[in-house]
C-alpha cells in the first residue's frame, strides 16, 4: 500500500537501526556496509566520471566509518580516491573495522601495505592543499551532533566550504542539526548534494538549510519496516503514488452538477490578472460550475478571458464592496468559495470579506482564503474566529506572520503553524520550496513537487483556483490540500521541463494542469 514518507527524528532513526539489527538479525558493521553500498550506488549514478579526484573526509565516529566504506567501494570501481581522517585517537568500533578493511587495498587492486592515499589530519598544520577541482565526500559527523563544531573540525569545514568543489554529504551535512535550528555562529558543511539513509531529516525541508543541504535524496537501506510504520511523527513527505490514491475517478454517467459549484471573489483595479489566473485554474481543476465575482470594470475582462465562467459584478468599478447579488445563486448554495487574489485592502473590501466570513460561519460554507483576504484578516485578527472549521488558508511566510507573529527560526515557524491550525481548526498551506500543509490535528505534510521557476507573480492565485475546484467537487479539506498542492507543483515542473525555470509564468502552470492530472490515472 502506498503511503507518505515519514520524517523521523535522529533518535528515532537510531532506534530504527537497532530494531533492524535485532529483527533481521544483522550486525552493526553489516548494516553500515549495506548503507555505504547504497550510498555508493547513488554516487556512481550521479558521478560516473572516474578521472575526477574524490576526497573523502572522515571523522572518527560511525559517519566516518560510512565514509571509509564508501571510499573502499569507490576505489574498487577505479575512482581516484584520497581519504582524510580528521582527529586523533581510536574511532568507534565500526570505524575501526572499516579502517582495517582498507589495509592492503590499492587503486590497482594489488595488495600493498601502508595505504598511501589515507592521510591523517590531527592538527591545523596538516590541513591539505587540494587540487583545483574534484568532489568532496563529507563523512565527518552524522545526525547525532548536538553542539557546534569547534577547533580542528571547524577549520576543516571552513577549508571545504572555501573551495570550489562539488560536495556530497553522507546522511547529513556535518555541523547541521537534524531536529533543531543552526546557530548564527555554527560552522556547517555547505553541500551540493546530500544522500540520507532511508528517510530525510526535518532540517532538509526548511528554507534556512538549503545552503547546507543542497539537493537531497533518501537512499533505501532496508530499515525495519514494522518499526518505521509504528514510529510516531507529526511530519510526512508526500509521494506521488500516495497522492494518486487520493484522486477520485469520474463516473461515465455524470454531469456538471456532480462536480460542484464554486465562487471566486477576486480582482481590483490593476489586479484583474489575479482573478483571471485563479478562475482559469479553477476551471482547469475540474469544477462543474464556476461563478466569478469581480469589480464592475472587470466584467468584460472576465467574459473574454474565462468564457467558461459566469460573472457577477460589484456596484463599484475598481474594487469589491459587496457579496454577489442573490438573484444569481444564493451564497449558501455554493460548494466552495475562494476569496483573496487581487482583492486589495480597501475598507469597503475588508467589509465584504467580513461579510463572506459571517455568511460562511452561518451556513458552514467551505472557504479557501488567499492573498489580500489573508492580509485583511491579519489587520482584523478577531475575524479569524469567524472561520468555519476546515477552512483552507494559503499564506506565504510573510502573510502567515501577519496572522500570527514573527518566527524566530524555521522550527519555531512550524510550531506557530501547528498552534494556529489547532486553535482555529483550519488547514494552512504555508507556501515555499517544500510547501507545508498543516492540519487541525497538528500534522504537517511537506510537498515533493515544484521548482524555483514557480517563484513568479500569479503562481499562488493558480493554487487558490485549483484548491477551490477540488473543494467544490467534494474532496475533504485535507485531500484537497494535498492533491491541490502536489498537482500545482507538478504542473510547474512539467512547464519548467518544457520552457525552463527562468521563462516560467503563472499561465504556464494553468496550461500544464491537464498533464499533471493525467499522471493520476
Amino acid at each position: 500500500m502506498h503511503r507518505p514518507m515519514k520524517i523521523l527524528t535522529a533518535s528515532q532513526i537510531r532506534e530504527a537501526d537497532t530494531a533492524t539489527m535485532q529483527h533481521e538479525p544483522i550486525a552493526s558493521i553489516d548494516l553500515m556496509e549495506r548503507a555505504s553500498r547504497q550510498f555508493t550506488r547513488r554516487f556512481v549514478q550521479q558521478f560516473p566520471e572516474r578521472n575526477c579526484p574524490i576526497y573523502v573526509f572522515c571523522g572518527l565516529g560511525n559517519n566516518g566509518g560510512d565514509g571509509l566504506a564508501i571510499a573502499r567501494m569507490l576505489l574498487a570501481q577505479q575512482y581516484d580516491v584520497s581519504i582524510y581522517i580528521v582527529g586523533s585517537g581510536t574511532g568507534s568500533d565500526d570505524f575501526e573495522v572499516n579502517r582495517k578493511r582498507l589495509a592492503g587495498v590499492s587503486q590497482t587492486g594489488a595488495s600493498r601495505a601502508g595505504v598511501p592515499w589515507v592521510h591523517h589530519i590531527e592538527k591545523q598544520l596538516q590541513l591539505p592543499q587540494l587540487s583545483t577541482s574534484g568532489i568532496i565526500v563529507d563523512a565527518l559527523f552524522g545526525s547525532g551532533l548536538n553542539r557546534g563544531l569547534e577547533g580542528l573540525y571547524a577549520k576543516v569545514v571552513q577549508l571545504i566550504n572555501a573551495n570550489d568543489y562539488t560536495v556530497v554529504a553522507v546522511d547529513i551535512p556535518s555541523g547541521l542539526y537534524a531536529d533543531q535550528p543552526v546557530g548564527k555562529k555554527d560552522v556547517v558543511i555547505q553541500a551540493d548534494f546530500t544522500y540520507s539513509f532511508q528517510l530525510p531529516y526535518l532540517a532538509f525541508l526548511l528554507p534556512r538549510n538549503e545552503i547546507y543541504v543542497g539537493e537531497w535524496a533518501a537512499v533505501d537501506i532496508g530499515l525495519n519496516d514494522d518499526f518505521l510504520q509504528q514510529a510516531p511523527t507529526p511530519y510526512y513527505y508526500l509521494t506521488h503514488n500516495w497522492v494518486r490514491s487520493l484522486h477520485r475517478k469520474r463516473k461515465r454517467h455524470s454531469h456538471k452538477g456532480n462536480y460542484g459549484r464554486a465562487l471566486i471573489i477576486s480582482g481590483s483595479h490593476g489586479k484583474m490578472g489575479a482573478a483571471v489566473l485563479c478562475s482559469r485554474a479553477c476551471a482547469r481543476g475540474g469544477v462543474g460550475l464556476l461563478t466569478v465575482h469581480v469589480p464592475y470594470a472587470g466584467y468584460e475582462i472576465m467574459q473574454t478571458t474565462v468564457p467558461e465562467a459566469m460573472v457577477t459584478v460589484d456596484p463599484l468599478s475598481e474594487h469589491i464592496s459587496y457579496l454577489p447579488e442573490e438573484d444569481t445563486i444564493p451564497i449558501e448554495d455554493y460548494d466552495a468559495i475562494g476569496i483573496g487574489p487581487g482583492l486589495g485592502t480597501k475598507a469597503s473590501t475588508a467589509e465584504a470579506v467580513q461579510s463572506v466570513l459571517k455568511e460562511a460561519k452561518r451556513w458552514n460554507l467551505r472557504l479557501v482564503l488567499d492573498a489580500d483576504a489573508l492580509n485583511i484578516c491579519g489587520q482584523y485578527r478577531d475575524w479569524l474566529n469567524l472561520l468555519p472549521k476546515n477552512t483552507i488558508l494559503t499564506p506565504h511566510p510573510k502573510e502567515f506572520e501577519r496572522l500570527t507573529e514573527k518566527a524566530q527560526n524555521d522550527f519555531h515557524r512550524l510550531e506557530l503553524l501547528k498552534g494556529f491550525c489547532k486553535k482555529y481548526q483550519v488547514y494552512v498551506i504555508l507556501k515555499g520550496a517544500h510547501t507545508a500543509i498543516s492540519t487541525p490535528e497538528g500534522v504537517i505534510y511537506f510537498n515533493s513537487t515544484g521548482n524555483p521557476g514557480m517563484a513568479t507573480g500569479g503562481s499562488g492565485d493558480v493554487l487558490t483556483g485549483v484548491l477551490t475546484a477540488l473543494v467544490a467537487q467534494g474532496y475533504d479539506s485535507l485531500s484537497a490540500s494535498l492533491l491541490g498542492v502536489h498537482l500545482h507543483g507538478l504542473a510547474g515542473d512539467l512547464a519548467a521541463e518544457k520552457l525552463s525555470r527562468e521563462s516560467l509564468i503563472a499561465s504556464d502552470i494553468v496550461e500544464h494542469l491537464g498533464r499533471a492530472f493525467a499522471t493520476l490515472y
